[in-house]
């Protein structure tokens, strides 16, 4: 019953696939028939009809009743006649009641495409109709608020109530038979929780098909506080409110807490407003202050809608609740039809904080040190931290309070080190667009400087020479510069080879900073060290001497392509990018089979589960048990 989190579009808001719908012949659950027809009809659904009867329950009571019949029917050959009249109606009778509904709901349901299914349950109508509903096999229950037995004065039936609270899936309770839903306007309760966000995204949709109006509410009370502040006071003592801090307490609440919900309240409604802007819809908000049950209703009476959407749970709900406060009271007084969410939607991270989050001066100034190419990744991290623990305000405090707890010691370490390596970068006129290649003579004299760390920095003064004289790559001349006392190597009809002519396992890489903060984003561990073989691989093959972000996104393509074959193909390990050795290294012995059953010591499977569960995992795994194959190890 979940939506995808991202912004929605106009194909993919959510619709209903199987739809169940109780009847029993009743005014309500005849207009159930109706509205469930024509959901069916919107959304293209499979709709089963249900009835329950209690053949057993009858059968005992009459049981029970016996004992009271006139004398004229305790003679034992009538009273046995009396048992079979009523197995017979019991048996038959029921059935054949059953089957009218549902040839009842067929005949109203002649316009949909496919046929209306059966369902004939026997056993207690809430327990059986519940378990029908929990099956799995449907997304919507439809059912009237009232049965046969309504009487003046009920609004909803114990029938109803029961269902209602245990129902695992969407719940479409009927309480007008003279009002079809499609006459609108639908009216939605959002309060900031998944399953509100969840109810406007359903009314979005059928007032996207059926071009109805919709209006979204969203209560709080600041009144409350007020009256509970009060009570207080009458209560305390003098020394107790000196340490409660009363007139404080209440002037905190005055001024800045009921300030503050109204802010949070009124930014759900325009979190609501954006929601329907994408799928270019435009609704109506409103704010209300009071008891929000009490003014909704009150909203509802002025309104007069044909459908109220809530979510069967609210902002405030604990994992074990089944149904909110203000919605169970709304079910019961609305005066519609109420639909009851179990449907969840979770707007962007982004989305949320743009209404309810706010930065102060001195949160921005350290968020404005973060490097650019990092500085998104990081503020959205900050918000989902600022989210979780409730605040709507972040300040530097918080700001570090996140950098502590989402960065172990060991990775703040190495992102300051690729901070700084930025800010050198940016400070430093030394930035390249792209790789420059090599004359292959230029490479013959770079090679020739037997010290790797010295060649290292030679070949970077030359590749600054040659770009400060415009040069489209490195020839003998811009090493000589640093190197003059090199003898001219001879040119026996050289083509004009470039770098790609230096033999792979040779050529001296160097990374950029930008490509080494790319890298960094890649798992700690195996899977980094595994990374960088296969980039630096990638630019050996390219003839890249420099390796720069482009390099480093072609390197990882191919890693991925080399993970996907390994997982394609796991058996042949020397194809994985986790191949422990080449081909041509395998010990003689490594033709033990690496599928076979190894030992794990303790230690060993301790540290395999410190690599990240899932694939990673798995391959690791893999790759451990080849090894040790070859090594011919038992354990």
């Amino acid at each position: 019953m979940s939506a995808h989190p991202d912004s929605p579009h106009a194909d993919v808001l959510p619709s209903y696939h199987s739809i169940l719908l109780g009847v029993d012949s009743s005014d309500y659950a005849n207009r159930g028939i109706d509205d469930a027809v024509t959901l069916a009809e919107t959304f293209g659904s499979q709709l089963t009809a249900a009835h329950v009867y209690a053949a057993k329950m009858h059968d005992l009571r009459f049981r029970q009743m016996e004992g009271g019949l006139p004398q004229q029917f305790q003679q034992e050959h009538e009273l046995e006649r009396q048992r079979d009249v009523h197995d017979s109606l019991i048996t038959k009778g029921l059935s054949i009641i059953t089957d009218a509904y549902m040839d009842q709901v067929q005949a109203q349901a002649g316009r949909l495409s496919r046929p209306v299914q059966r369902r004939s349950l026997e056993g207690k109508n809430y327990r059986e109709l519940v378990r029908e509903t929990n099956s799995g096999d449907y997304d919507l229950l439809v059912m009237g608020a009232l049965g046969l037995g309504a009487v003046n004065g009920s609004r909803v039936g114990t029938v109803c109530r029961r269902v209602a609270r245990r129902s695992q899936t969407d719940t479409l309770v009927v309480k007008q038979p003279e009002r079809s839903l499609r006459e609108g306007p639908l009216v939605v309760g959002v309060d900031g929780s998944p399953k509100s966000y969840g109810a406007l995204m359903t009314a979005l949709s059928f007032a996207k098909a059926w071009q109805l109006e919709v209006k979204v509410v969203s209560a709080f009370d600041p009144y409350y506080h007020y009256v509970a502040f009060n009570r207080i006071a009458g209560v305390l003592s003098a020394e107790a409110g000196q340490v409660f801090k009363f007139q404080e307490q209440e002037k905190l609440h005055e001024e800045i807490i009921d300030s503050g919900l109204a802010k949070i309240y009124q930014g759900h409604l325009a979190v609501a407003q954006t929601l329907a802007a994408d799928v270019g819809m435009d609704i109506e908000t409103t704010l209300l202050d009071g008891k929000p049950h009490d003014v909704i209703l009150r909203y509802l009476d002025e309104i007069q809608p044909s459908l109220l959407l809530l979510g069967m749970t609210g902002i405030h709900a604990d994992p074990d609740l089944d149904i909110g406060g203000n919605t169970e009271y709304l079910l019961s007084d609305a005066p519609c039809a109420v639909l009851l969410s179990l449907r969840t939607y979770q707007p962007q991270v982004e989305r949320l904080a743009a209404v309810s989050i706010s930065w102060t001066e001195e949160a921005e100034a350290r968020m404005a040190r973060v490097p650019s190419f990092v500085r998104s990744m990081a503020k959205l991290a900050i918000l989902r931290f600022a989210q979780d623990k409730g605040h709507t305000v972040i300040t530097a405090r918080i700001v570090e309070e996140a950098t502590a707890q989402l960065m172990p010691n060991h990775a703040e370490t190495a992102m300051r080190e690729i901070v700084d390596a930025h800010e050198q970068q940016a400070a430093s006129d030394t930035a390249t667009v792209v790789p420059l290649r090599w004359h292959e003579d230029a490479t013959r004299l770079l090679l020739g400087v037997k010290d790797l760390s010295v060649r290292g920095n030679l070949s970077m003064r030359a590749e600054k020479k040659a770009r400060s004289e415009g040069a489209q790559r490195v020839e003998a001349a811009h090493i000589r510069a640093f190197i003059p006392s090199a003898e001219e190597p001879v040119d026996n009809n050289a083509s004009q080879a470039t770098v790609d002519a230096v033999p792979k396992e040779t050529l001296e890489l160097s990374w950029q900073a930008a490509a080494l903060a790319r890298l960094m984003r890649v798992p700690a561990g195996f899977m980094r060290d595994a990374s960088k073989q296969r980039v630096e691989a990638y630019a050996r093959s390219q003839g890249v001497a420099e390796i720069d972000l482009a390099c480093v996104e072609g390197g990882l393509a191919a890693a991925r392509e080399a993970m996907a074959a390994a997982q394609s193909a796991p058996d042949q390990a020397s194809g994985s990018i986790m191949s422990p050795a080449p081909a041509d290294t395998t010990p003689d012995h490594a033709t033990a089979d690496p599928s076979a059953k190894l030992e794990w010591s303790d230690a060993a499977h301790d540290l395999l589960t410190t690599v990240p569960d899932g694939f990673c995992r798995t391959m690791t795994e893999k790759a451990v048990n080849t090894i040790a194959s070859q090594q011919a190890l038992t354990e």
